[in-house]
């Protein structure tokens, strides 16, 4: 079994990594002069069965190929330890970094710095691996709350922010938002906040492989919060796909005890990837026909799909009785039963406007109530008492 893979058509090089291995640091050596990135197959078919724990892209691989080699890798063996040789460039560190490149390594190094560097290596996978385990066998995982609606301009985001900062009082700094709506998304302005790191950031090599590195991408937020917030452009959602925001999320659930994810209006692939994810999705409506009819038919088409977690939460945002409109009618028409009812307030468009929840502003509102009853049916407490009333109706 080989430990180390190393590409590059330089044999001065191969031959020093060789000696750093002779010099104290077991497990085997395999050489490959280049690799084609668009065809990594013969390397994938290496590392599937000699499962080595250091993968070296040393002198002579171009860098964008370098790049492309270990974000593919990222994603197809996480715990693959890669180190790139080549000059440590600020600049070029957090491209790097990003594909999930672990160490950049000097061509110039004598065989002695390569081996600090290859035990460096091997010591992070060795601990990625335990971690991972543990993970998967003992680490409960935190509610995954989706906030959906097939129609925008219904108050999606104004919902998600407050659920976040109510739940920031329930759990402070157990909580994070997610803004997955990609190319439009307003988490960032509903909260008030200048991130510098996005998704982008979030879904990449480093991050994927490493919930410490993802961690480093979340925004703090004032509210005892973390936030996730959107792409700066809406030409980087392209390159999101939704496997990178399934992983995204089953990280996230590991880390918090609460993930609020904001999605897109309609049901987009990312959002049908998060959909998935999630263990309570929170349906919002305004008090209008077509944001009605629009939840109707997306509940319908996700009936069909098997796609509807058994918590669910419907919200009627922005309930006017003068609209014509009744809460019997909306029932009626979606052919389920409105579980938080939030009439029309100046007050939580004036906070929207100003990017500070009105559950952080602290006024009073008849708004407040409705979304503190929301909050509540995420509480522990109040799961664990809905739990019991469930059970109690079905044994009758």
């Amino acid at each position: 079994m080989s430990r180390f893979v190393l590409i590059t058509p330089n044999t001065d090089f191969d031959a020093r990594v060789r000696q750093a291995l002779a010099g104290g640091l077991p497990g085997g050596l395999q050489t490959f002069a280049a690799i084609n990135p668009a065809d990594p197959g013969e390397l994938f078919a290496n590392l599937n069965q000699e499962r080595p724990e250091v993968l070296i892209l040393g002198p002579g691989v171009p860098v964008e190929d370098a790049l492309t080699l270990a974000t593919v890798f990222g994603v197809q063996v996480p715990e693959l330890s890669v180190v790139l040789v080549g000059e440590p460039d600020p600049s070029f560190v957090l491209l790097a970094m990003r594909a999930g490149i672990r160490d950049i390594l000097s061509p110039e190094s004598d065989p002695v710095q390569i081996r600090m560097q290859l035990e460096r290596a091997c010591q992070s996978f060795t601990s990625r691996s335990r971690t991972a385990a543990v993970q998967q066998s003992e680490s409960p995982k935190g509610l995954v709350i989706g906030v959906f609606s097939p129609k925008g301009g219904v108050g999606k985001t104004t919902i998600a922010t407050n659920i976040a900062i109510g739940l920031g009082r329930v759990a402070p700094m157990g909580v994070v938002i997610v803004d997955l709506d990609l190319q439009f998304g307003d988490v960032a302005s509903g909260l008030y906040l200048n991130p510098e790191h996005t998704v982008t950031d979030a879904v990449s090599a480093a991050a994927s492989q490493d919930s410490l590195v993802l961690k480093a991408f979340l925004t703090v937020h004032p509210g005892n919060i973390y936030a996730l917030c959107g792409p700066r452009t809406p030409e980087e959602a392209d390159d999101i796909t939704p496997q990178q925001v399934t992983r995204l999320l089953e990280q996230l659930a590991e880390q918090f005890q609460y993930v609020v994810v904001d999605t897109a209006p309609g049901l987009p692939e990312v959002g049908l990837a998060a959909l998935e994810q999630c263990t309570d999705v929170v349906w919002v409506t305004a008090m209008d026909v077509p944001s009605i009819r629009g939840l109707r038919s997306g509940l319908q088409i996700l009936r069909r799909l098997d796609l509807l977690p058994e918590s669910r939460h419907v919200v009627l945002n922005m309930a006017d009785s003068k609209s014509g409109l009744s809460v019997q009618d909306v029932e009626a028409t979606i052919g389920a039963p409105v579980d938080v009812s939030i009439p029309r307030s100046k007050a939580v468009a004036f906070s929207t406007n100003r990017g500070i929840p009105v559950l952080q502003d602290g006024r009073k509102d008849p708004a407040v109530k409705g979304l503190r009853q929301l909050v509540a049916r995420f509480d522990p407490a109040w799961r664990a008492t809905a739990q019991k009333k469930l059970h109690r109706r079905v044994v009758v």
